[in-house]
């Protein structure tokens, strides 16, 4: 069979973590992570994407969650499609009584996985679009702290590609230009090998 993945660059890692080596797979691409702020944009982006992707392949791996945007999104398309559960991609890897009970510890936690981590501040800063209010001659940094004043916690949810520690560095990081405190936990990537696994299962039932 030949699959193409049509995912959030958030869960880059993870995904290619566990199919670099498959060779179903033959088409893959990643979307930038800010698209889900305007959920609408978003959906139509992604179906463009897969419009695109799909003349190629026999399915598509979705690598989002819910974001919003897209509930019973694989009922639209036209082809085999499975996407990961959750309603977002912290619960994908964190599943829905972590989430909330990680939520319950602290109301203000910001949830920092490996893409996260890598995307840092100035990611954040460029998906709220405060880098805009730089060319205005306001500071980004004020307007990021107001945006984050109810938080103060951020939790690194290692997944298992983290194998030299570098993205829990990078976590450190983001909670330390923030003052936030950080701690971390493990997470799993279960949620998406059931979405790999379901995807192959539903093409085959097709062919």
């Amino acid at each position: 069979m030949r699959l193409g993945i049509v995912a959030c660059d958030i869960l880059k890692k993870e995904i290619e973590y566990l199919v670099a080596d498959d060779p179903d797979f033959v088409k893959k691409e990643y979307l930038e992570f800010s698209l889900h702020v305007y959920p609408d944009e978003m959906k139509s982006k992604i179906v463009e994407v897969i419009d695109d992707v799909k003349k190629d392949v026999d399915g598509i791996l979705i690598g989002y969650a819910v974001c919003q945007a897209l509930e019973n999104f694989t009922d639209e398309l036209d082809i085999p499609a499975m996407m990961i559960e959750g309603v977002d991609c912290i619960e994908a890897v964190l599943g829905p009584e972590e989430y909330k009970n990680e939520k319950k510890i602290c109301t203000g936690t910001w949830f920092s996985t490996p893409g996260w981590a890598e995307i840092g501040k100035e990611g954040i800063i460029k998906e709220l679009h405060l880098n805009e209010l730089e060319d205005q001659g306001y500071s980004a940094d004020f307007f990021l702290d107001v945006v984050f004043d109810s938080y103060s916690r951020c939790l690194y949810v290692d997944t298992g590609v983290d194998s030299d520690g570098s993205y829990r560095e990078l976590s450190e990081k983001f909670a330390d230009e923030l003052g936030f405190k950080h701690e971390c936990r493990k997470g799993s990537i279960s949620n998406i090998e059931k979405a790999i696994s379901g995807l192959k299962k539903l093409v085959s039932e097709k062919t």
